[in-house]
């Protein structure tokens, strides 16, 4: 009866260790890089980031919410398309880029114009990660992040 302690803890043993192996490549791991929006002219105005994965499961990014909008949507552009989506893919050791010409987010029906140099708080909503607060600040109108103007 002895005989079989020794074997079965070490099975145990080796099963705990097998356990610790990849885990925490197994996860998405986000962060959130460059966020903008441009000074709004109207009651709508869109906003630009990066969500970065370095984990090695991809996640999706299903809403964002902001109490400065009576909604926010996320926008897709294919082409000289645009068009609402429920959901955007942000892949595994890879990026999700919202950019003017390209993915956005539309923040709309803003309850007032926030002005440059301040900031709007948005909460970016996940498929499988929990939220991430972001504080997105206000550029001019015409601001162009490659150029810092």
């Amino acid at each position: 009866m002895r005989h079989l302690v020794v074997p079965a803890a070490v099975l145990a043993g080796s099963l705990a260790l097998a356990g610790c192996g990849s885990s925490d490549d197994a996860k998405a791991e986000l962060s959130v890089n460059s966020p903008y929006m441009p000074q709004p002219v109207s009651d709508m105005a869109a906003g630009f980031l990066t969500i970065a994965n370095k984990g090695g499961t991809k996640d999706e990014l299903t809403s964002v919410t902001s109490s400065a909008a009576g909604s926010v949507t996320v926008h897709e552009t294919v082409g000289q398309s645009m068009e609402e989506v429920k959901s955007l893919d942000v892949p595994a050791h890879g990026q999700l880029v919202f950019k003017s010409g390209g993915n956005h987010l539309m923040f709309e029906n803003l309850k007032r114009k926030p002005k440059q140099g301040e900031k709007v708080t948005l909460e970016l909503h996940f498929a499988k990660s929990g939220p991430i607060k972001v504080e997105m600040p206000v550029k001019s109108a015409t601001y162009n992040p490659a150029t810092g103007h």
